[in-house]
């Protein structure tokens, strides 16, 4: 009974949703009518909001302020690199004309005193007060009663490198002794002078194997005559100032012959000079000739560097430490090897704790004050 109003084709419940997705459909549909015609409005007749006031923000950025940050610190510049080819000249101090005394510190170079003019260059003398060449450059020496030892290295003035190695290093007690052949020798004595060494000028003289061993121009010969080897000897003498006498450079078979020995000695002699024979000459007839002439003089006790080897170098001047012991006094020879100069250098520092005292060439020659 209570169903008999119910229709069975129209199911329970469903009414109701179909009803509200129809409405929903339509309002959707009203919606895009809707823009689109605002949209054939605004093509039509433009926007109705032109012509209203407008606000633009413009968002400027921010300009970047520069930090500066300090600056790195400039490195030094690098040190130079040292120069290995030869070096600096010592100044020229000696004029071409002398006509005053010339000191290099405190150390006499040059006196006009002693100095006879020439057209060859200053040749020495003796001075009208009597002083000698050898006196008046002869470096200070010690006198503390002990033995004695004297070195002299030639060689010097030819390598510019090696005569300024050697200033660097040898002592100043050390003698030192200069080929005349170089045209800047005056500087290097007087750099010498300078630093306190004793200076002796180097001979040329004729060695046993002439002219195999050549000593340069203007060598002393044995048989050319008095005047011709004197002519030469005045060529030597008159390459610089400063020096207190002579040394031979070889000379082993001039030296063995007195007869052309004894003018070269007289002359020096009379000049005011001294000479150091260097031992070359194993038959030298220098000691008898100047006990004759009255020449001051000096001979080797022996070669220091006849072999080129600290060992051999170290063994002579132990010797010599002998014979200065035995006899008051000792004298050296060498020359300016690298390793003549080191050896003696080294020597020459423990000398005064083992009881010696190291002296110029003039301090075995003259006589003590």
């Amino acid at each position: 009974m209570a169903a008999s109003g119910i229709s069975g084709d129209e199911p329970l419940g469903d009414a109701p949703p179909r009803r509200g997705l129809r409405l929903l459909a339509v309002s959707y549909f009203a919606l895009i009518a809707l823009l689109i015609l605002f949209g054939v409005v605004v093509v039509m007749f433009g926007d109705p909001r032109t012509g209203e006031p407008t606000v633009h923000l413009v968002l400027a950025q921010r300009p970047q302020v520069a930090v500066k940050t300090p600056a790195p610190p400039v490195p030094p510049p690098p040190a130079a690199a040292p120069v290995t080819g030869e070096p600096a000249l010592p100044p020229a101090i000696v004029p071409s004309t002398i006509n005053q005394a010339v000191y290099a510190g405190r150390a006499l170079v040059a006196d006009p005193a002693l100095i006879e003019s020439t057209d060859n260059g200053p040749l020495p003398k003796i001075a009208a007060d009597g002083t000698p060449p050898m006196r008046a450059y002869a470096a200070p020496a010690l006198d503390e009663g002990k033995p004695r030892i004297a070195i002299v290295i030639s060689g010097l003035g030819i390598s510019a490198k090696m005569t300024a190695a050697a200033l660097a290093s040898l002592p100043p007690q050390v003698t030192l002794a200069f080929a005349p052949y170089a045209g800047d020798v005056q500087r290097w004595v007087a750099e010498a002078r300078r630093e306190g060494h004793e200076v002796l000028l180097e001979v040329p003289m004729e060695p046993f194997d002439f002219p195999d061993s050549d000593p340069g121009p203007h060598t002393l010969r044995s048989g050319v005559g008095e005047d011709a080897n004197t002519e030469r000897l005045v060529w030597s003498l008159t390459r610089f100032t400063g020096y207190t006498g002579v040394t031979n450079l070889l000379g082993g078979r001039f030296l063995s012959d007195s007869d052309s020995l004894e003018p070269v000695l007289t002359y020096l002699s009379r000049r005011g000079l001294l000479f150091f024979d260097n031992g070359a000459a194993n038959r030298s007839a220098a000691p008898d000739v100047a006990a004759r002439t009255g020449t001051s003089f000096a001979q080797a006790t022996l070669t220091i560097d006849k072999i080129q080897t600290a060992m051999e170098i170290d063994r002579q001047l132990s010797e010599l430490e002998n014979t200065a012991r035995a006899h008051g006094s000792a004298s050296g020879a060498g020359f300016i090897y690298p390793v003549t100069v080191e050896r003696v250098a080294q020597w020459a520092q423990g000398l005064p704790g083992r009881g010696f005292v190291l002296v110029p060439a003039s301090a075995i020659v003259l006589p003590k004050k």
